[in-house]
């Protein structure tokens, strides 16, 4: 903690910089840095034509909230200077951009503990070619509070009078530069030439003459915060007058920082330079609102510059038109259009993908192909360019309105009347993630316009259970057996029919029925069976009835029923309507009877097609019995650090990840764009959706994205998360870190970690309580329960039908996306699984295990005072029984307060040691990820079914012992042992006797302290109830 009116320094030591990246042109660079901390900005001196510069500077930053300092990131940029190699052409100064390095606050040492690391050169884009690495020292220091003075009023007054008066050009002269260069990057070095510092000199003036009267304002408030203006104050004053000798002195050896707005005044506005956007904390304005949510408020909100372009208006001229758009390095190139150049297209730049100070919009006609083949292509005809400065853009966020395009004449190219040749229609602004543009425009940090890296929200097919009762059949044709003559030789065959029904790839069948005599076609077999399918909206158009006969093994006849005629119910109350279909036979028999038939949509189920255990979405399908929602999911995907290269290049030397994230909750799921070639990439997207149960899962998966290079590939997994909402506090906001854990055949692997922010609101506390009380299912499903093989048959056909219809969206949601968060493999034997699941139902029983061991040690006196103190619980408890069920509800009251203090403050994701992952051999994970049939050699295979059956042997010894306990008790009343029954018959006559003469408080008396006596009085053999039990007969010795 900072004592108060205190102040806290940061200082940034950049020592030097190896191996960077040649970008002047002739194999070497300019390397100055640019670091940005808490709103501040400062550079370092440029060293020219050095891969490996040295600069030993000293930046030095004030932190305005000490107690915020570990949530800030100290963010490092390195350019290269195109001005000091003389750079010329386009008039345009600029700086190449070489790399970024991001600090945590809560990284930074203590003055005295620093150290010399080397951070790895970053990429701000795609595009971005980087290498390198660059050695920093990062401290702070707590000064200590100033001694302020006591001055008259008088003096006081004179003295602010004063300081206005020759400070205020001064200051607003300041910003306006600083401002230029945090836009420009490049800025006035320490040590430069006498011509070039001239030149600098006249930059502060000018810029302070334009914005003088706008900066005013701010730099007067800024004045009255404390005594730090007047430190600065001082130091401005001194700079003043030297600045027609001297070009600026370095920021690196100023001993206080300018005056800057401070941090909350930076948060409310949003704004930290022409060009930066602070992140907001989502977690404090959310808590600020008290609980209204609002758009994008649990990510931070990246700043992109935004170009729209419209159209182009060429004066003559009938050759295609496109445009180039072109930032520093970067330059992207539009669609060729026709003569009138209509594109309407719209481009969104990261802010870290920003590599110069103005953006220039280039038209050019294309040109006409040769006549004759061979002949050169003339190049393209430039019509003129079109040139913002970034400084001058203005910004925008919703709810304003949009940007009205302007037409811009294009400089550069004109005709030989000085017309222009070219106009251009294009807004230009700088916005956030939140702008309506932003999902349709081009991005740069998602490859641009491939369709596979959008961020789109998909819905999952409205599924119901479309039920088929089979009743019976009438006036049945049967058609002639193939092999007529030899049907005659095996004599009368009484025919076997069944049938089948067919709803797309869903093909069942019901139970085989006799015929009653040869004469089949006066027979009328019966059914009474009951069909279910699963039937997706829009559904197909038909259900096809097949009634065929084995015998022949050909078709009776069939019957179509159109979906959109079908009866549809919510509840069984109503029966469905029944109806008689004709079949329809080959040629031969165009009618060939008839059947009868109840179908009708059950909208009383909900179709699951995920396990139950971490449902999503436990509605019935039909909207009548939906309930309004009792609350809204909020989840913003922040971002990932730390993941692992998914794809390896040809040499092994390096590696690539172009991730995304899925998120599924009910019907809706989202996915956000894919990051380009980024290890930790940064979507800070945000989605919502409607809660309807609060005892529901939110699945959330990584992959990385393969499609988008080939459409016939698969995506990779990176790692899995469920998040119960059961377990999150209402109108609270968790921000937190989850490791991303993925089995894979070779081994288990972290994959990285996932930033997620999440808020699940519910405006009525009563309303969610009376959903804990409601049952988990639809009525349907315990009036008319599905069978356990049934539903699990019925789940795997659901997920292949969500599946195949993700797969058709665009972009399309992959299989194995969809498969991966519904879990299809659960089902499917692991041995891995099996010991969590055993070990889960081991780590249940540890409680009874703990209370049996407890009641031992008290039974053997291990600690007298607890066993006499039991004693007096038992008397207490025989003479006052009415105490029992208060006195336990009480102590379970008691126990669950005090644990209350221990509990989980935070979601927690998967647990590796739960799920066994680390106790696992390598051929149990090959044998988990074997398919079926199996892949694997014959030998391996024998092996695996060898351990299998001695796993399974265990487990058969185990049930054969439980089943002989439950023998023996039966053997007491069955007369198996007469002896033993005997016995058992003549004890309980005399217990009744004893009962009946005893009272029954002393009897428990008596029980209680003979259980509990001391071992003085205790044989070390078992007792003789025990050794009679242990002998009675049991079914063991029958088993073959």
């Amino acid at each position: 903690m900072v004592a108060e009116g205190a102040r806290r320094r940061v200082v940034v030591e950049v020592c030097n910089a190896r191996n960077l990246m040649p970008k002047d042109g002739q194999g070497t660079a300019c390397a100055y840095a640019v670091v940005d901390f808490d709103g501040q900005r400062r550079r370092t001196a440029t060293r020219p034509r050095d891969l490996n510069p040295q600069w030993g500077e000293r930046l030095e930053f004030l932190v305005h909230d000490p107690d915020a300092m570990a949530s800030d990131t100290l963010e490092l940029n390195l350019y290269n200077d195109k001005k000091a190699i003389g750079a010329t052409g386009s008039g345009r100064r600029g700086g190449t951009f070489l790399g970024k390095v991001k600090v945590a606050g809560a990284s930074f040492a203590k003055a005295g503990d620093e150290a010399l690391v080397y951070y790895p050169l970053e990429k701000r884009s795609v595009f971005s070619q980087i290498k390198g690495e660059i050695g920093l020292k990062i401290w702070f220091v707590d000064d200590p509070p100033p001694t302020p003075a006591a001055p008259t009023p008088e003096e006081k007054g004179a003295a602010e009078a004063d300081k206005k008066e020759e400070k205020a050009p001064d200051a607003a002269a300041a910003p306006a530069e600083e401002k230029k260069q945090e836009a420009a990057a490049p800025a006035a070095e320490e040590k430069k030439s006498a011509e070039e510092a001239k030149k600098e000199e006249k930059k502060p003036p000018e810029a302070a003459e334009k914005k003088d009267d706008k900066k005013k304002s701010p730099e007067k408030g800024g004045k009255k915060d404390g005594d730090k203006p007047k430190e600065g104050g001082g130091k401005a004053k001194e700079g003043k007058k030297d600045v027609a000798a001297a070009p600026p002195p370095s920021p690196s050896k100023q001993l206080a920082p300018p005056p800057s707005p401070s941090k909350k005044d930076l948060a409310v506005a949003g704004v930290a330079g022409d060009l930066e956007i602070r992140p907001q904390s989502a977690a404090d304005k959310s808590m600020a609102a008290s609980g209204a949510s609002a758009s994008y408020d649990l990510v931070d909100r990246v700043p992109y510059l935004f170009v729209r372009l419209l159209k182009a208006k060429r004066h003559g001229g009938g050759q295609p038109l496109y445009a180039q758009l072109s930032i520093g390095t970067h330059a992207v190139r539009t669609r060729a259009a026709t003569a009138a150049g209509e594109w309407d297209l719209v481009f969104a730049f990261h802010k870290d993908s920003l590599t110069d100070t103005s953006l220039e919009v280039t038209i050019h006609e294309e040109a006409k192909k040769p006549e004759k083949e061979g002949e050169p292509v003339p190049p393209d005809a430039s019509l003129g360019f079109v040139s913002f400065d970034l400084q001058e853009v203005p910004k925008r966020s919703p709810p304003d309105s949009a940007l009205a395009p302007q037409w811009y004449t294009l400089d550069g190219h004109g005709s030989e009347d000085g017309a222009a040749a070219c106009d251009v229609m294009l807004a230009v602004w700088v916005g956030t993630q939140v702008d309506e543009a932003f999902q349709e425009a081009w991005q740069s940090d998602s490859g641009g316009y491939l369709v596979h890296t959008r961020s789109k929200a998909y819905l999952s097919p409205k599924l119901w259970y479309l039920r088929l009762n089979v009743i019976q059949a009438q006036d049945l044709r049967l058609p002639s057996p193939p092999d007529a003559n030899k049907a005659k030789q095996c004599g009368p065959i009484f025919p076997e029919l069944y049938v089948k029904a067919q709803l797309g790839a869903q093909v069942f069948k019901t139970g085989r029925v006799p015929l009653g005599s040869a004469a089949a076609g006066t027979a009328n077999p019966s059914w009474n069976e009951d069909l279910l399918f699963v039937a997706a909206e829009p559904f197909d158009p038909f259900l096809t009835v097949v009634v065929e006969d084995v015998f022949s093994g050909q078709p009776v006849g069939q019957a179509r029923v159109p979906l959109s005629t079908v009866h549809r119910r919510a509840d069984d109350r109503v029966e469905p309507p029944s109806r008689w279909l004709n079949l329809c036979g080959d040629e031969a028999r165009p009618y060939a009877g008839r059947v009868h038939v109840r179908v009708c949509l059950e909208g009383g189920y909900h179709v699951l097609d995920e396990a139950a255990n971490v449902a999503s979405d436990v509605r019935a399908a039909s909207k009548h019995l939906s309930k309004p929602p009792v609350g809204m999911l909020e989840v913003g995907v922040r971002g990932a650090a730390n993941l692992v290269p998914m794809k390896i290049a040809k040499d092994g030397a390096s590696g690539s990840t172009d991730a995304y994230v899925v998120l599924k909750y009910g019907p809706k799921w989202a996915r956000t764009r894919t990051i380009l070639d980024q290890f930790n990439p940064r979507w800070n997207e945000q989605y919502a959706w409607d809660v309807f149960d609060p005892c529901t899962v939110l699945t959330i998966a990584v992959f990385d994205n393969v499609r988008y290079k080939q459409a016939a590939d698969k995506d990779s997994r990176i790692g899995k998360l469920r998040i119960r909402l059961s377990t999150l506090d209402t109108n609270r906001v968790y921000a937190n870190t989850f490791a991303l854990t993925a089995v894979h055949p070779v081994g288990v692997r972290k994959m990285g970690e996932l930033e997620l922010a999440i808020r699940f609101t519910c405006p009525s506390w009563l309303t969610l309580m009376q959903a804990y009380g409601s049952p988990l299912l639809p009525r349907m499903h315990y009036v008319k329960p599905l069978g356990p093989a049934q539903q699990d048959v019925l789940r795997h056909t659901a997920m292949r039908i969500v599946s195949g219809r993700l797969a058709r969206s665009e972009p399309p949601l992959g299989p194995e996306v969809v498969q991966y968060l519904l879990d299809t493999d659960t089902h499917s034997w692991s041995m891995r699984r099996s010991k969590a699941n055993w070990f889960r139902v081991v780590g249940c029983l540890s409680h009874v295990a703990a209370a049996v061991r407890w009641a031992n040690r008290v039974r053997t006196w291990a600690h007298p005072p607890t066993t006499v103190l039991v004693h007096a619980l038992l008397v207490a408890v025989v003479l006052c029984p009415e105490m029992i069920l208060p006195t336990v509800c009480l102590y379970l009251f008691l126990v669950l307060l005090w644990r209350y203090r221990a509990r989980p403050r935070q979601p927690t994701g998967m647990d590796p040691r739960l799920s066994h992952v680390d106790s696992v051999s390598p051929d149990e994970l090959d044998e988990e990820f074997d398919g079926l049939p199996s892949a694997r050699p014959a030998d391996v295979v024998r092996m695996r079914y060898d351990r299998l059956r001695a796993v399974a042997g265990r487990a058969q010894t185990l049930l054969g012992d439980v089943a002989a306990q439950g023998e023996r008790v039966e053997a007491l009343l069955s007369w198996r042992d007469p002896r033993a029954t005997a016995v058992f018959a003549v004890v309980c006559l005399l217990a009744a006797l004893v009962l009946y003469a005893v009272p029954f408080k002393v009897l428990l008396l008596g029980m209680g302290f003979y259980y509990l006596r001391h071992p003085r009085f205790r044989g070390d053999m078992p007792s003789a109830g025990f050794n009679f039990f242990r002998r009675l007969p049991s079914l063991s010795d029958r088993v073959l």
